[in-house]
Parts: structure tokens; sequence; C-alpha cells
């Protein structure tokens, strides 16, 4: 089904980092071989998780009001998570929520193929972008909202545009990768929680995707993290990290 879809735009230069209270919770889910690859080095969609691993994965997207994930996410997988265990849909009617959380795709140039199987999915679909990207999808497009937040160099804006999902109700967020969406938002403090899944593989390759991409951190200056909680499910390992501030 198409839609017009209302344009939420909002462009500054801001000073700094938002406290948290100001913008939604934020928790990246994601599994990764035993040496830390999010993917195998052609980038296809990884499926060595557990029947364990996507139930948890269901279970954490329940919990919250809107799933954000990159482009090359949506290239991999062509579809999203969406909650389908009845237990989880009532909990969520239960707590007065949407039956699905809000689908929120990142793209900073707004090519998108449009048949992708995602865009037949029930669920709410919105796109952040920049005003690039909002042109390209202009005035057709499958996204029930469109937030345009740019930074002065024409990329997106990160801070104003959690600004936007706040004013907007969302309180807590999942992000799902990939890891280059990953990188941007921890680079802007916008990270509060990892569960991470440890399968038990090992990919390698220099080309296979990491859970965080982008230029990297010096030691000095890496973002630290507080162990929260520890599971072991069969040959699988999940872990809790909380970030420290």
């Amino acid at each position: 089904m198409l839609y017009n879809a209302p344009i939420y735009t909002q462009s500054q230069q801001h000073p700094g980092v938002r406290a948290m209270g100001d913008r939604p919770l934020t928790t990246v889910i994601l599994a990764m071989s035993a040496d830390g690859k999010i993917a195998d080095r052609t980038r296809a969609a990884a499926r060595f998780g557990s029947p364990w691993d996507k139930a948890h994965l269901e279970q954490q997207i329940a919990q919250v009001d809107g799933v954000l994930f990159g482009a090359g996410t949506l290239r991999a997988y062509g579809t999203t998570m969406r909650v389908m265990q009845p237990n989880l849909l009532q909990q969520r009617q239960q707590q007065s929520k949407p039956q699905q959380p809000v689908q929120i795709l990142c793209s900073q140039s707004g090519k998108i193929d449009p048949d992708y199987p995602f865009f037949c999915q029930p669920v709410p679909r919105w796109l952040l972008t920049t005003r690039l990207g909002s042109d390209r999808c202009q005035p057709a497009t499958q996204f029930e909202r469109i937030l345009v937040a740019e930074t002065p160099t024409g990329e997106i804006d990160w801070v104003t545009a959690f600004q936007q999902l706040t004013d907007l109700g969302l309180k807590h967020l999942a992000i799902l990768g990939g890891g280059e969406l990953v990188a941007s938002l921890l680079a802007e403090g916008l990270v509060d929680e990892f569960w991470f899944t440890v399968c038990p593989l090992i990919l390698g390759g220099a080309e296979a995707p990491t859970a965080v991409e982008g230029a990297g951190f010096l030691q000095t200056t890496a973002p630290q993290l507080q162990l929260m909680e520890v599971k072991t499910v069969e040959q699988e390992v999940y872990l809790h990290y909380r970030v420290k501030r």
C-alpha cells in the first residue's frame, strides 16, 4: 500500500550529546560468531543463530517502541523481525502498546528497492533520512512517516533524529545493525545497552562485518561496558552489557 508520508524535518548544529532523559533508551541486539563477525565476507544474511537466539530477539523486540536498522541490513534480509508469539502480543496489549513496534529504516541516500518483502509485512514503517533521501522517496512512498535530520555535511544528524523520535513518543529503541549504524550511534553517545549472542562458529576474514564498523575507537577513548548478565543456552552465550557513562 502506498502512503503520502508526512515529512518531519529538523536540521541544526547541536553543542553536544543530549542526556538520556531527553531521548529514547537504546539497546543494540546482535548475534555474532565467536570471533565477533555479524555476517560472512559476502555480507549475506546471518542465519547462524539458533532458534533460542531468534526467540531471544523476538522477546527483546516485544519490549520496545521502535526498531532501527540500516539499509545494508534490509538488503541482506529483505524483511524485518516482528512480534509473532501470542504471549508477546498479549504482553504488548496489556502494556497499551501497538501490536508491532515501529520499524525505522535508516538510509542517508534514500535509495531503497520497493520490491523487498519488508514492504508487504504488516508493520508500521518509517524512514529516517536526509533531504536528498527524502526527495528520492517522494511523492509515492511506502513509508508512513519520513523523518529528515541532516548535518551541514549532508549526513544523518543522529542527535536531532533521536529528539524527533522522542517527540513522537518513542521511549525505547532496539538497534539491529549493521555495524556502520551501531558505530555512528556509539560515536554520538546514543547507545545504552548491548545484547550479544555469541554463536559457536568462526567466520574470519578482513571483509566480514563486525558489530561496530566505522573508523573505530582508540583504546584511550573507547566506550566502556559494564557486564549486567550472562546466560548460556546449549552452545550459545548471551551477554548483556550496559554502556558506562
